[in-house]
Order: structure tokens, then C-alpha cells, then sequence
């Protein structure tokens, strides 16, 4: 006679949701496919989907009888910069981010609205970037101005974020922007960057591709538009998370 054993759930290797492991698998899909051609072939791809200020100055263009390119070549870098990075350690350390805080808003908000925060926080990392560096022929690669925004948004998420009073069917709210833990938090992040930009002074290399203007400008952005987005979220993300 046989004796069944009960069977027990399995439980995922991933607790984070699939999209979030999807868009670390393509971040790291694509810098696996950049390190298989030639460096010259390597250095022509950061230079042409990086995103370098210059190409958008008129002055620099003419200056150096360089063509600007059509307006899709002008636009495309907006993104696409996002998927390039400098070497596996800034990869890594990117992707380390993005799977410690890119749950919390994808679970909140569903795929198509965390990817879509994400696109529009690492444009408004190269938008700061391009501000500080306007003409400058120094491309700047790497998700780390959009992951910069999803920490942003997570920490006005966390539990304990906002005060218990501010729920809505019991889920709570964004923490408000001014609160004591988001001005504090947000002072340690600009402090950590402004440190990080002046270690790197006098780098250069590969090195100077990482630009901590782009994680400034993500960070802010994900921090105002969190609430926007938040009213965005589908009502059923809503009641799965209720019950």
C-alpha cells in the first residue's frame, strides 16, 4: 500500500513579477550582444544609440561639419541609451537596482504602466543631462536615470511611507512629497550622486559614459509624476491588492 505525500506548493525562485525580470533580461541581452562584435563596431553603437548632447547643438554641428542625422536618428537615443552600458559591473549594479526596487511599482501598477514610468523617467534622465552638458560630444548610456525614477516612486510606496489616516479601501497612499522621509531620503541621494561626481573627476574612459545629472533627473521625475501614474493604475491592480 502506498502512502501519498501531501504536496506542498511550489514557491517561485523570483518573487518579482515577470516584467521585471523580462526588462533585466533584455537590458542584459543587449549588452551581451554589443560585447560579441569589434570594439570599433562597439564604440560606433554607444556613439549612434547613446545619447550625446552634442548632436542636439547647432553650434557643435556646424563648428565641426558634423550631419546631425534624420529626425528618427536624433530621437531614437532618448531610449535607446537605456540599453547600452559601459561594462558588466555597471550592468550588474544597474539590474541590482531594478530587481530591489522595481517590484514594488510593478506589482502596484502593472506592466504596461512600469514600463511606460520607466521609459519617461530615463527621457527625463538624458533631459537633466542635456541641460548640464549642452554640446558636449560624451555620450551617456545605462538605465540608471529610469531605475533612479522607479526609486523614487518605491519609496513613496513603501509601508510606512505615508501616515496610517491616508488609505484608500485600506491600501495606503503615496507618501506626500514634502514628508519628512521623502526630503531625506532624496537629500541622501543627491548627496551619494554629487560624491560619485566628484570621485569621478578625472576618470574618463568608460567611466565617464555614467552620468549622475541622469540620475538626478530620472529620481526627480519619478518622485512628481509617482502620483500621476498612481492615478493611472487599473482598478483591478486596486482590488487584487484590497483582498
Amino acid at each position: 500500500m502506498a502512502f501519498l505525500q501531501p504536496q506542498t506548493p511550489r514557491q517561485p525562485i523570483f518573487q518579482a513579477p515577470a516584467i521585471v525580470l523580462w526588462l533585466i533580461g533584455t537590458l542584459a541581452g543587449a549588452h551581451g550582444l554589443r560585447m560579441l562584435v569589434s570594439d570599433d563596431r562597439s564604440q560606433d553603437l554607444i556613439y549612434t544609440y547613446g545619447f550625446v548632447p552634442a548632436r542636439y547643438s547647432r553650434a557643435f554641428l556646424e563648428s565641426h561639419m558634423y550631419d546631425p542625422g534624420t529626425v528618427p536618428e536624433r530621437v531614437i537615443p532618448f531610449v535607446s541609451y537605456m540599453g547600452l552600458h559601459s561594462d558588466i559591473t555597471h550592468l550588474v549594479i544597474n539590474c541590482l537596482w531594478l530587481l530591489a526596487f522595481g517590484p514594488i511599482v510593478a506589482r502596484r501598477w502593472g506592466g504596461v504602466l512600469f514600463l511606460v514610468f520607466f521609459m519617461v523617467c530615463g527621457v527625463a534622465g538624458t533631459g537633466a543631462y542635456l541641460a548640464m552638458n549642452w554640446g558636449s560630444a560624451v555620450p551617456v548610456v545605462g538605465a540608471s536615470g529610469a531605475i533612479s525614477g522607479l526609486m523614487a516612486a518605491a519609496i513613496r510606496m513603501m509601508p510606512g511611507s505615508a501616515a496610517p489616516w491616508m488609505t484608500v479601501a485600506g491600501e495606503p497612499k503615496l507618501a506626500p512629497l514634502f514628508s519628512r522621509q521623502i526630503l531625506l531620503f532624496s537629500a541622501v541621494w543627491a548627496v551619494i550622486n554629487f560624491l560619485t561626481a566628484m570621485i569621478d573627476l578625472g576618470g574618463g574612459g568608460e567611466r565617464g559614459l555614467i552620468a549622475w545629472q541622469a540620475h538626478l533627473g530620472g529620481f526627480v521625475a519619478g518622485l512628481v509624476l509617482a502620483g500621476i501614474f498612481d492615478a493611472l493604475r487599473p482598478r483591478a491592480i486596486a482590488v487584487h491588492l484590497e483582498s
